[in-house]
């Protein structure tokens, strides 16, 4: 059977060395909070609302990059594929907490909503104020009217930099709160995998696909997609992923989007400007105007081999805090 192959140390330590790593490229705007492996924005004001997110390593460069201004002002990670720990959060939301209160921006996934609650309830008893935002972008999870069991992908960082963009600018709790789950509900992707993603700490794939087969839908841990295909063109695969996505909305003629194109890990930029081509063209054809579009790793899978796609529906007040700059290891404006 086929082994990953890997560039590694100690198997049971990529997730701290990859995150010892981060910090080192960050050249001191990020800092490691003590005795944990988290990292918060070494520029954080002191008069803003927080912006927590976290989850489990494995989906560079989500969480941690996208820590910095106009986006994350910390962010609790776990080991690959597994969720923070509540003590975790709960550092990381006292060592930005200032008063303001903070949100706390995540995926949908049962161990990251456990942790994540039992953290703001341990801030709650310490007077500090939190609210949750669960992403769940994903349209092959769960039926539209199930969308608060549908899993959490690369939406998180369209929802992530409306909340960073929000919290910069307005002062008030609830005001932010309102236009970041305005940003969620107008989030949504879909993923095509040709091959999986592995556990640096077991050395084996999470599933077996044959090599002429794909699967539509597929999770950021090898969860089921929606159907398992023969391999067809580029252009086919686009075309059914932009038509569930604009059915799920939907994402109309006169609407304005973004764009991402987001590779799983192993994925070539050749195919990934192969599918922006082809989401353009469908969108055009829509009257979608795509106001700007991301391609690369934004939201992986370690070396899974595909793509998703992700489409925010912009409104006027969206778009002009989506147009704020930001700095972070993984996106900058």
């Amino acid at each position: 059977m086929r082994k990953p192959k890997k560039l590694i140390n100690d198997p049971m330590a990529v997730a701290r060395e990859q995150f010892d790593g981060l910090l080192a490229a960050m050249n001191g705007k990020l800092e490691g909070l003590p005795g944990i492996t988290a990292a918060m924005r070494t520029d954080f004001p002191q008069d803003k609302v927080a912006i927590v997110t976290g989850g489990g390593a494995g989906h560079e460069p989500l969480f941690a990059g996208y820590v910095g201004k106009g986006l994350a002002d910390a962010a609790a990670l776990g080991d690959i594929f597994a969720a923070p720990a509540p003590n975790v959060i709960l550092q990381t939301t006292e060592a930005v907490n200032n008063g303001k209160g903070v949100i706390y921006i995540y995926g949908n996934y049962a161990g990251d909503n456990m942790n994540f609650d039992i953290a703001a309830e341990l801030a709650d008893d310490d007077d500090i104020k939190t609210h949750t935002i669960r992403v769940w972008d994903d349209v092959a999870s769960a039926p539209l009217e199930k969308i608060e069991e549908r899993r959490g992908t690369a939406g998180d960082l369209y929802v992530l930099k409306i909340a960073g963009a929000a919290s910069e600018k307005y002062d008030d709790f609830d005001q932010i709160v309102a236009v970041t789950e305005r940003a969620r509900d107008y989030t949504r992707s879909i993923g095509v995998a040709l091959s999986a993603g592995s556990v640096p700490q077991t050395n084996t794939f999470n599933f077996e696909l044959p090599d002429d087969e794909l699967e539509i839908g597929m999770g950021l841990h090898g969860e089921p997609g929606v159907s398992r295909e023969k391999m067809t063109s580029a252009d086919d695969v686009v075309t059914r992923l932009i038509d569930d996505l604009c059915a799920d909305l939907p994402y109309q003629s006169g609407d304005e989007v973004c764009l991402l194109v987001n590779n799983l890990g192993a994925s070539t930029y050749m195919e990934l400007l192969i599918a922006t081509k082809q989401a353009h063209a469908l969108l055009a054809e829509r009257g979608v105007t795509v106001h700007d579009t991301l391609v690369g790793n934004y939201c992986t899978s370690q070396e899974m081999s595909g793509y998703s796609i992700t489409l925010l529906k912009l409104d006027d007040e969206l778009k002009a805090l989506y147009d704020l700059p930001c700095e972070s290891f993984a996106l900058r404006k």
